[in-house]
């Protein structure tokens, strides 16, 4: 085995997945031993890293789960996969570092160039001995020392049957705006670097404990290599290193980035002081210090002389001012432009912020202020019943006002009323945001339920999607983000994604949707008031078909004759067809008693108690449907067209369990035979829902609203 990859993996969630995969979709160079394995580091305290790195062993057998105890670190957990390790050379990837395709091919033809002809047999070398070493060749070549290397050649010159010990791969890295620059080459990383495990192990390198583990052990392998001439270069873009935004040591400012100083005293006592580290220290502080993303302000000038770098002039303060300048341009540039009445509203708002917190004042919002919905509307029911003392009020758009049920308290959006209860409310719950750029307070808490698992890509996954995105300011998504003081999450799918297309510091809660809750606990009743109010006849079948929108296509445009589907099915069956509420009006449907237009229920839980089976294509209306155990059908006519404009998290097409929630379709004749021919409800697209389900509804049982409520309220008045 050529290769053993290391990935350490905490705080990982949104990012391992795509990292395990970058290794386990290498395509082979050729022989056996160029297969990487695979070794993933783990702790209990992280069950969605542990969840994902299992998963990745069940499908690949050269997958290995290590589980530390105690508490994490990151050089000891590079240090149990060194140890664990079987392949000729090591390499050390991060959670969410990625080795680019094509990879292990380059390295190997790379490494093949200093191994032997195998198909030559060297006449000149004695036999090995039982240890594994060569004795003294007696032709005059020295005999190896006990680290298994030949000494280094006088001549300068690297025989070709010596494998190097220290291989640099070139690399670079990506930031979450998905900018690529090339790797910074002045600092030390373990991952843009192999080493021979034999050497790593004669020598006894080692990743140190705390931060700037790798500061150590990377620079004596250097300089251990570069004595014996075999330090070697591949001059190839091998790993690509992804900057976080948040939730790392390396994006957190604080005193800890000081340990960076005595990892350099270490060692310059582990290599007698050798005088070539010094460059290398001064550039690596000088990067640290450097970094706000490090260092904070008040801490630069204590770090400076720690570190005892050389004079330097105080430029940043000078760039610090020039950008502070310039915001405050632009700012006074977009108040010119504010018409009074808002720039009144302005100076009344920014009064409200210096007044107090009410902390019995809750403020709620759904779907860019439509009005009572979603996961907010389940978490106002329940928070009514558990924490009455807290006053909940709706933000809601001029438009919807009319949707306010009666008796329910709201504010309009923009308006005096809706600033204050903005400015003093210790509550906010929205599934998408509040309008009109508010300030978020200390003490205010922020809880994101989110309004749908994703398949789409979301966030700054959008990023590759440029024709999709415009008018999007990923600059605002992220500042969105971090009001944020809590995120809900449906499954463990949306964890890992929230964690990466909305980087920053919330706790993620995995309690399940609210809005699920009335699935998981009507009666039967409560179904059949339901359907008898919707109009269906007693003993009919009914099928919901709930298409999403298009980004590339404006207005409904169903890919399906509703007509046509109705008379097919027969009279025994009733359709129900609601629009995405993108569109902004109802389907249009003309077919009778049996096709009903339900775009403008306002309660999509109440279709879904409704309907016997969903029809529905890309839309996230699919996995909480999946709480019903009831059939879905995927028609998916553009499923191509949709991929490549949008982007998916999940193929619906593979057929695998897990991805694909029953039936699928890709043209209206494939959707009939599979409606008429009972393929909808077969026992295999049974075995894929049950897999489906237990994917994406594991915290579904009814009582997510409470979990939720009784975690962000204090469910005692004080």
């Amino acid at each position: 085995m050529l290769l053993s990859v290391v990935v350490p993996a905490h705080r990982v969630q949104g990012y391992l997945r795509a990292a395990l995969e970058s290794v386990t979709g290498q395509a082979p160079a050729g022989d056996g031993r160029a297969d990487p394995e695979l070794i993933a580091v783990c702790t209990p305290d992280g069950p969605l890293e542990l969840a994902v790195a299992r998963e990745a062993a069940e499908r690949d057998p050269r997958v290995r789960v290590l589980v530390l105890d105690g508490p994490w670190d990151t050089g000891v957990a590079r240090n149990a996969g060194a140890a664990a390790a079987r392949g000729t050379y090591l390499l050390f990837l991060d959670g969410d570092d990625l080795l680019l395709p094509g990879a292990v091919a380059e390295i190997s033809a790379r490494l093949s160039a200093d191994r032997p002809d195998a198909d030559r047999p060297d006449e000149d070398r004695p036999a090995d001995r039982p240890d594994g070493r060569r004795p003294h060749d007696p032709s005059g070549r020295p005999a190896d020392r006990p680290d298994g290397r030949r000494p280094h050649d006088p001549s300068g010159a690297r025989r070709p049957h010596d494998p190097p010990d220290v291989l640099r791969l070139g690399h670079d890295r990506v930031d979450w705006w998905g900018t690529v620059r090339p790797g910074d080459t002045t600092l030390p990383a373990a991952r843009n670097q192999l080493f021979r495990r034999a050497f790593w192990e004669a020598h006894r390198l080692r990743f140190t404990e705390g931060p700037y583990d790798d500061v150590v052990p990377v620079h004596r392998a250097a300089l251990l290599a570069s004595d014996a001439g075999t330090l070697a270069e591949l001059d190839r873009i091998c790993v690509r290193h992804g900057l976080r935004r948040t939730g790392t040591p390396a994006t957190t400012p604080g005193r800890a980035h000081f340990a960076v100083i005595r990892a350099y005293e270490r060692l310059a006592v582990e290599t007698g002081g050798d005088p070539r580290i010094r460059a290398a220290r001064v550039a690596h502080l000088t990067a640290v210090l450097d970094d706000p993303g490090r260092i904070a302000p008040g801490d630069r000038a204590a770090f400076f002389r720690a570190a005892e770098l050389p004079g330097r002039h105080l430029s940043h303060r000078v760039r610090a001012a020039v950008r502070a300048g310039r915001a405050r341009a632009r700012a006074l540039a977009r108040a010119g432009r504010r018409s009074l009445r808002a720039r009144v509203l302005r100076i009344l708002y920014r009064a409200d912020l210096r007044r107090p917190l009410d902390p019995r004042l809750a403020v709620y919002g759904a779907y860019w202020n439509r009005g009572v919905a979603c996961n907010p509307a389940a978490v106002y029911t329940k928070a009514r019943e558990l924490v009455p003392h807290i006053r909940g009020v709706w933000a809601v758009s001029s438009r919807h006002r009319d949707r306010m049920p009666p008796g329910v308290p709201y504010v309009i959006e923009g308006s005096r009323a809706y600033w204050r209860a903005m400015a003093t409310a210790t509550y906010l719950v929205n599934n998408s945001s509040f309008p009109g750029g508010f300030t978020k307070r200390a003490g205010q808490t922020y809880l994101q339920t989110h309004h749908g698992t994703p398949l789409k890509t979301m966030g700054l996954d959008q990023l590759p999607y440029p024709a999709l995105t415009g008018g999007v300011s990923f600059e605002r998504i992220v500042d969105h983000a971090d009001q944020w003081d809590f995120s809900l999450s449906a499954n463990p799918h949306s964890t890992e994604v929230w964690d990466r297309v909305y980087p920053s510091s919330y706790e993620q809660l995995p309690y399940g949707y609210p809005r699920n809750d009335v699935l998981c606990t009507a009666s039967p009743e409560l179904t059949g008031k339901i359907r008898a109010e919707l109009g269906i006849a007693p003993g009919s079948t009914v099928l919901l078909y709930a298409p999403t929108h298009r980004d590339y296509r404006r207005g409904f445009v169903p890919r399906l004759g509703l007509e046509r589907l109705s008379r097919e099915l027969g009279p025994g069956f009733t359709l129900l067809v609601r629009a995405h509420y993108f569109y902004g009006r109802p389907a249009g449907t003309e077919a009778g008693g049996r096709v009903v237009d339900v775009t403008a229920h306002p309660v999509v839980e109440e279709l879904f108690l409704a309907a016997d089976g969903l029809i529905t294509d890309y839309s996230s209306l699919m996995f909480d449907y999946a709480c019903l155990d009831r059939p879905i059908i995927a028609y998916v006519p553009d499923w191509e067209a949709y991929r490549a404009a949008r982007g998916t998290y999940v193929d619906l097409l593979s057929g695998r369990p897990g991805d694909t929630p029953g039936a699928v379709a890709t043209t209206e004749d494939e959707l009939v035979g599979v409606l008429r021919g009972g393929a909808w409800r077969s026992p295999e697209a049974d075995a894929l829902r049950a897999a489906f389900r237990d994917r994406f509804c594991p915290y579904d049982d009814g009582h997510a609203a409470e979990r939720v409520v009784r975690r962000i309220f204090p469910v005692e008045p004080d």
